[in-house]
This record gives C-alpha cells, sequence and structure tokens, in this order.
C-alpha cells in the first residue's frame, strides 16, 4: 500500500504556488491531508480541441504533487461534456461536436497529459478515465433528478448568462445542463477533492452539492490562477482563438512560444508552469523591477518550461538554436521565408503560435519593416512584401 505523506511542510509546499482559492477552506484540505488518508483528486479535460497547453499543466503539476504524497489522482477526460461544451467565459454559444471530431481531439492527450504527470509510476499510477461511461448511460429520470437540485435563477445569476440575458442574446437549455453533467462527474467517481481553473469554480461547486445530495460526502474545490496578462486581464492561452502553446510543442516551438509572451506574464509563468523555487522566482522579480533586460529572464524562464515538458539536453538545444537564430536583441541571421507560403512557414517553423498570433501582432502594428519601422497592414497575411521584419519584439524574419 502507498505510503502517504502526512507531514505538514512537504503538504503546505504542494499546495502553496498556482492556488487562487480554496474550498471550504486551506486549513480543511490540510488537516485532510495530515489524517493519513488517501484522497482521491481529479480533474476534467473537455476534449474540444486537439492540443492542451502549458496553461492546463498549472493543474496537473500541483495534481502531480498530490500524487507524490500518495493520494490517488484521476485525468478525466470529457469526451461526452465536450460535445455541449462548457459555456464558460463564452458570450454565445459554443458549437456542438460530433462524436467523431471528439474522439479525434483526445487521441494524442494521454501523451500530452504524460508531459506533466507521471504516467508510469506501478506504486501509485494515474487513473484516466473518460465521462461517456457514464453520462451516457444516464436516463431522463436521472436527469431531471439532477436538474431538481438547482433552481433557473442560480444558472441565470452566472455572469456568463447574465451578461447574454441583458444583450438579449440567446442562452439554450442545453447550456444549463453542463454544469450538472460536469457536477455528476464528482458523483460517478466518488471524489474527495476537484482540481481546475478560477473559472470553473461554479461547475466544480456543482458537484460538491451534487455528491452532498448522492453521497452525503464532502467535496474539496481547489481553483488555480489562470494565466493572465495582467497588463489586459485577457487569457495568454485560449484554444478557442488559436493562441496558446501546446504541451504537444516540440523543444524549439514550446521555446519560441514562451518567448513569444508578454514580458509582463514572466512572473506568473514561472509560478504556474515551472518547478523553480519560489524564493527563486522572487530574485527574477526583484531583478526585473532593478531593471534586468526582461529577455534574460525570459530565457531562463522558457529553458526551465521546455526541461520540465522534454528534457534538459531539449531544453538547452532549443535555447541555442533561439540564441543562434535571434542573438542578443537583433539577429545574427535572419529566418528566410518564402513569399508565396509566408504564413504556412511562419507557423512550421514556430515563429507564431497560429494564424491567429499572426492576426493579432498585425492588429496591434506589432509587424515592422527592419530600417524604416513602417507598420505592415493585412496585406501581410497574404502576401507580405519582399524585405526584413520584425514581429513583436523579438523575431526577425526575412521574405523572399
Amino acid at each position: 500500500m502507498e505510503k502517504i505523506n502526512t507531514n505538514r511542510i512537504a503538504i503546505e509546499q504542494a499546495i502553496e504556488r498556482s492556488i487562487a482559492t480554496i474550498l471550504p477552506s486551506r486549513e480543511a484540505l490540510i488537516n485532510e491531508l495530515m489524517s493519513g488518508k488517501k484522497m482521491k483528486f481529479y480533474i476534467g479535460c473537455d476534449a474540444t480541441g486537439p492540443d492542451l497547453h502549458i496553461g492546463h499543466a498549472t493543474n496537473f503539476l500541483l495534481l502531480e504533487r498530490l500524487r507524490k504524497l500518495g493520494h490517488e489522482i484521476i485525468v478525466l477526460f470529457g469526451d461526452f461534456t465536450a460535445r455541449i461544451g462548457d459555456p464558460t467565459g463564452r458570450d454565445t454559444e459554443r458549437k456542438m461536436l460530433s462524436e467523431a471530431e471528439v474522439g479525434e481531439n483526445i487521441s494524442n492527450w494521454t501523451h500530452q497529459v504524460g508531459c506533466a504527470l507521471n504516467l508510469n509510476d506501478a506504486h501509485n499510477p494515474v487513473r484516466i478515465e473518460k465521462n461517456s461511461s457514464w453520462l451516457g448511460k444516464l436516463g431522463f429520470a436521472e436527469v431531471l433528478d439532477l436538474a431538481s437540485s438547482f433552481t433557473a435563477q442560480q444558472m441565470i445569476e452566472r455572469d456568463i448568462f447574465d451578461k447574454r440575458w441583458k444583450n438579449k442574446k440567446p442562452i439554450y437549455l442545453h447550456e444549463f445542463l453542463y454544469p450538472l453533467m460536469q457536477g455528476y462527474d464528482s458523483v460517478a467517481l466518488g471524489v474527495d477533492g476537484e482540481v481546475g481553473g478560477n473559472d470553473q469554480t461554479f461547475n466544480m461547486l456543482t458537484g460538491r452539492t451534487l455528491l452532498k445530495k448522492y453521497k452525503n460526502t464532502e467535496k474539496f474545490v481547489i481553483a488555480t490562477t489562470l494565466l493572465i496578462n495582467p497588463k489586459t486581464g485577457k487569457k495568454l492561452m485560449s484554444k478557442s482563438e488559436g493562441r496558446y502553446v501546446a504541451l504537444s510543442a516540440t523543444p524549439n516551438d514550446m521555446f519560441g512560444g514562451v518567448m513569444a509572451l508578454p514580458d509582463e506574464a514572466i512572473s506568473q509563468l514561472f509560478i504556474d508552469c515551472t518547478e523553480v523555487p519560489i524564493t527563486e522566482v522572487g530574485q527574477w522579480e526583484q531583478k526585473l523591477k532593478d531593471g534586468v533586460n526582461p529577455r534574460d529572464a525570459k530565457i531562463h524562464l522558457a529553458t526551465e518550461i521546455v526541461t520540465r515538458f522534454h528534457s534538459r539536453t531539449d531544453a538547452e538545444k532549443a535555447r541555442a538554436s533561439f540564441r543562434s537564430t535571434f542573438g542578443e536583441g537583433r539577429p545574427q541571421e535572419f529566418v528566410d521565408v518564402p513569399q508565396a507560403s509566408a504564413a504556412e512557414t511562419l507557423l512550421e517553423k514556430g515563429i507564431i503560435s497560429s494564424k491567429t498570433d499572426l492576426r493579432r501582432l498585425i492588429a496591434d502594428g506589432a509587424i515592422t519593416e527592419v530600417g524604416s519601422g513602417k507598420k505592415q497592414g493585412e496585406d501581410f497575411m497574404k502576401n507580405p512584401p519582399p524585405g526584413e521584419y520584425r514581429l513583436g519584439k523579438h523575431r526577425f524574419v526575412r521574405i523572399v
């Protein structure tokens, strides 16, 4: 039987970073973790796209720390819930996905999860589940019973639905069912705790209510911090907008993707996406305040992230490749990009993370001609004129 680590210092270190809220309380969770009971924690991931990103990894890294304490970890692939789609943060209805689309999306998810969670530990293995196993079998009477646990007012008062209601945008009945289905996952799995981004708090609390109703048990809700640009308040990672650094990315692409993220997010990325000690993160924060070049901090950050999700050797090679391409602020050599397939080549070489990223750079006036400083417009997407260009702060290309 796996020995449970009940040392308070080890427990506090496991939950010292990336935590937004713990319900009912942090101290209650610590006391339960110190009791010696083997607890069961899970995270649900909806397969609305083929990639998981480093923002998701925040939760997997937390779960890995709990697993190392000896607790059971379940990663739930939301193959049934993904077909409806989580309405959280949406001002319009999500497109409903087919079973085949969802299946294709999760075809390589296990490998991506394995970048952050140890799936090969024979002593305390991670469980992988799919919620179609139980949600696909619920009858209409059972769905009615679930729905009777909540009021229409509770749903309408959620900020996402309240905004749509006030703006006279449609709210579909099946969207109200989403938190019920996610909540029922907790019942089906019989968990002691759920981990998720703080935008999932309502859905996770739904599961807490249903566990009390059906099993008369408590569930801890551990809401983690989201990767947010502190300057704009927008998410740094967005699957729906195609703007993210994927866990499936190659070391070079992952390194370049991190380097392309805004400087103001460096500190949170250190905390949420690496295992760099908090004291060292504080040292980098002080260096940045003292005027160190953010590029130096970001190179260290990118090296740590690639090391965590690939290896130290991969990270050192990616760092060397980046430096040889982009030098110390101005490139030693430009990356040549053919005019006829510029956008595709930029994506292939990892210079941009997506075409949406390219559009955002254009909209922000962040693509300029080297020398003249002339900002490039929408034409740069389809037919960029030959020349040398700077994309953002650290990316340089030559259109040939």
